[in-house]
């Protein structure tokens, strides 16, 4: 085995060595001694505890009992859900979401079931106002409880954009690895980024693989040969030869070509295995061209039974280059009147090999390289001190800090071993660099916590919060602006973190964000696997699929770019189209691919809801689902999701004969007679109902077959909405639960983890300043990255 391969593995042992000291070590710094006694509420609090509590006993439980214990109770649970376990505000507050979807099917009046006796108006509202002042009125008077993330390993569209903006290479080394867990329907979190053994294994190959392609000469060049068969070419002319899996039988004057990919500047062996079918007075004759340049051009009069074998060699440059070879002098004689002279010459191409290079050109650094390696032995500068000023720069920016004394010495250590095996300082340097890469500090995204009390708050440092605002808005790592600022700990300044928010969201980067944080919350990512019946929306192909998707992301980007409302979301009058999606939208006098910015007024379109993206994945590969529209609303718009189907549900037939039978509202109907299904469709369909003239991949529609189509729904308590102008009036009622629920989201996602209890003050600061600034969307990125949830971080206790 050669030297330098054994230095590799050195090398990858040795990161595994830092990888699993280091992760044992931040393992053992996590354990901490039980969490001490929580101070005592405030004295008001206490008393407003104690009247929630009687009331609850006196007012509450009765009602419930009479109400609801029929089917929650006295060992009943229909729904999953038993409501015995619920006898003081103490258990009801450690079960908030419990209790807030209670609320909701209460202020609905879906629950109790219209076959089961009813409160009266009265009782609902009183009910309904406790759960609320229960539930959701918190005493916000104290500080916050920011929080606790655990070490959170970069997922797939962070590592290739980090490794993008480290490295300087835009390729995707993460493209392989295992697909990311998601949770809180984001795939950041850092409680489900796990590793596996798997995944180790492909971070190794990866950085091996970053570093072949960043750092020039790392690997010596071998002479190769690469054989290409005669089909593998592109056939411009000809045929596959009869009886042969490999040859290609140019019959008429043509050419058959290939791009082949050069490793290096250097003199290359071009052989090729040629025969000719025989015709006239001379032989086949056949021209090899590189890069459409004639080069040579022979004879071949070689037969089938004992090909020929033709060479040249040329000297080409590194890269791409497009390899032909053409048949120059066909002759065809078919309709002579003695068929002894009748015929045809055909030039039959077996097999095509490049060898090489010889005498390679030593390989020119690249810019990539040169930044790397910014510093070079000479000077009055040794070897090894260059060396450690390049790993120590590396590391710095790889771990997104600077790097400490003891991990600079580790590094070197590898440099050394390297250098002692007899490889070059280019090479020795790389594996140090290589070791970085497998390093857990640039894996993962670490805040450490002093040895402090447990559950104790304190602010996360500025290199901390750079890392925290670059994964956030561009989902990838710091710049130099942003790790300078946190040398000069200036980061955590209000008007300077005001100014590089601003600089972020104006940055190219920033489309990363829109990219990962819209296209998870409105689920844009499912375009990418929806299936639409071919037959029936042939239109439907990856260009339209990709459009669909553009529109959605623009219309999120221009909100940022021009600071409009939240609400633009909802019922923004204009939105983005090209020609594909114009057409689509029956839009008039849009041409080409560019996306251009249009009214929508006097349209039945307005906001996510109504675009193409969101209508097609809330569809059936056949049809549309109001189910499935109702409950995306619910769930991603207003933040109230349904509880799951039961079990076993039968799905709804797609068969034509059933589909010819009825509309789809009246199969609907049937489908959902059973009363256990009844309760939540008749929160889920009324909504949509209303998006029914928008067909399954988003065209407006006044027929579905040959019925009219009805887009009429009506909710819980008789309110009715009439299509999707009317839709638009009930979220603008609602738009108090949109902004919470997008709040909310965004929080998950800038932060990394799920929202918990004590988040609920920091969503009704960010919540109540949106309301107060017109819902600009400045107003929600500043009340996140100026909220404690993101300037600090509380240690971990002893129950997370």
């Amino acid at each position: 085995m050669p030297h330098g391969k054994n230095t590799f593995r050195l090398a990858t042992l040795s990161g595994s060595v830092i990888a699993l000291s280091l992760t044992l070590a931040l393992l053992v710094r996590a354990q901490t001694p039980a969490t001490p006694p929580a101070s005592p509420a405030p004295t008001a609090q206490v008393a407003r505890n104690q009247a929630l509590n009687q009331r609850f006993t006196t007012q509450i439980l009765p009602l419930l009992n009479q109400y609801c214990s029929n089917c929650h109770g006295n060992g009943k649970h229909k729904g999953d859900l038993s409501l015995e376990r619920f006898t003081s505000l103490q258990t009801i507050q450690a079960e908030r979401k419990i209790w807030t979807n209670l609320a909701d099917l209460l202020e609905q009046r879906t629950m109790p079931p219209d076959s089961k006796p009813q409160p009266t108006e009265e009782q609902y509202k009183l009910m309904t106002a406790w759960i609320d002042e229960a539930v959701n009125q918190v005493d916000c008077s104290g500080p916050r409880d920011p929080g606790y993330v655990g070490i959170h390993r970069l997922n797939r569209n962070e590592y290739n954009n980090t490794i993008r903006d480290l490295v300087g290479i835009d390729f995707k080394p993460a493209s392989d690895f295992p697909a990311d867990d998601t949770g809180y329907g984001f795939d950041n979190i850092a409680d489900v980024l796990t590793m596996s053994p798997l995944l180790a294994e492909k971070y190794l190959a990866a950085a091996d693989e970053i570093l072949d392609r960043a750092v020039t000469g790392t690997k010596p060049l071998k002479s190769e040969i690469v054989k290409y068969t005669g089909q593998q070419f592109k056939g411009e002319t000809g045929e596959p030869f009869d009886g042969s899996s490999s040859a290609w039988m140019i019959g008429t004057n043509g050419q058959i070509s290939r791009r082949h990919e050069f490793p290096a500047d250097g003199d290359y062996e071009i052989r090729i295995r040629a025969w000719q079918e025989a015709f006239g007075d001379e032989p086949a004759k056949m021209t090899v061209r590189f890069d459409n340049k004639d080069i040579k051009t022979v004879e071949v009069p070689a037969l089938r039974e004992k090909p020929g074998v033709y060479t040249l060699r040329q000297t080409f440059t590194a890269g791409s280059h497009k390899i032909a070879t053409a048949y120059i002098n066909n002759r065809v004689d078919n309709n002579n009147p003695d068929p002894k002279k009748r015929g045809d010459r055909n030039l039959i191409i077996d097999r095509i090999e490049i060898e090489g290079p010889a005498n390679p050109k030593p390989p020119t650094p690249s810019e990539n390289h040169k930044k790397l390696f910014f510093i070079a032995p000479g000077n009055g500068v040794t070897p090894d001190n260059a060396a450690r000023q390049i790993v120590n720069q590396f590391a710095g920016r790889a771990f997104r800090r600077p790097a400490r004394v003891d991990e600079i010495d580790r590094l070197m250590k590898l440099y050394f071993a390297a250098k002692t095996d007899g490889e070059s300082f280019v090479q020795s340097v790389r594996v140090a660099l290589t070791a970085v890469l497998v390093s857990p500090q640039f894996m993962y995204r670490i805040e450490l916590d002093p040895k402090a009390v447990p559950g104790a708050v304190h602010p996360i440092t500025d290199y901390e919060l750079a890392s925290r605002l670059s994964y956030f808005l561009w989902t990838s790592t710091p710049d130099e602006e942003l790790l300078t600022l946190a040398q000069q700990n200036r980061l955590h300044v209000p008007i300077t973190l005001d100014a590089q928010v601003k600089r972020m969201l104006a940055d190219p980067r920033s489309k990363e964000f829109v990219r990962n944080f819209a296209g998870q919350w409105l689920e844009l990512r499912n375009l990418d696997s929806h299936m639409a019946d071919a037959q029936r929306f042939p239109e439907f192909d990856d260009k339209l699929r990709e459009s669909m998707k553009r529109e959605t992301e623009i219309f999120f980007e221009n909100v940022i770019k021009e600071d409009r409302s939240l609400l633009d979301l909802l019922n923004g009058d204009y939105t983005f189209v090209n020609e594909r999606l114009a057409k689509l939208y029956g839009i008039k006098d849009i041409k080409g691919d560019e996306f251009q910015k249009v009214s929508l007024a006097g349209t039945h379109r307005g906001g996510v809801m109504t675009m193409a993206s969101v209508l097609t994945i809330t569809a059936m590969p056949t049809r549309t689902s109001p189910v499935k529209r109702g409950v995306y609303v619910l769930e991603n718009i207003l933040g109230t999701p349904p509880p799951p189907p039961p079990p076993a549900v039968p799905s709804l037939s797609d068969k034509p004969k059933d589909e010819a039978s009825a509309p789809l509202r009246e199969r609907l109907a049937q489908h959902r007679s059973d009363p256990n299904c009844s309760v939540c469709h008749m929160r889920m369909d009324g909504i949509g109902f209303s998006l029914e003239n928008f067909g399954p991949l988003g065209a407006w529609r006044d027929k579905e077959g040959q019925f009219p189509v009805d887009s009429t729904g009506e909710l819980v308590g008789g309110r009715k909405i009439n299509g999707p102008e009317g839709l638009r009036d009930l979220l603008a009622s609602r738009k108090a639960d949109f902004v919470r629920c997008l709040t909310e989201k965004m929080l998950t996602y800038a932060l990394g983890r799920g929202m918990q209890d004590y988040d609920r003050c920091t969503l009704k600061d960010i919540t109540q300043s949106l309301e107060k600034n017109n819902y600009k969307f400045s107003t929600l990125i500043s009340g996140i990255v100026k909220s404690d949830a993101f300037l600090k971080r509380r240690s971990k206790r002893a129950d997370e």
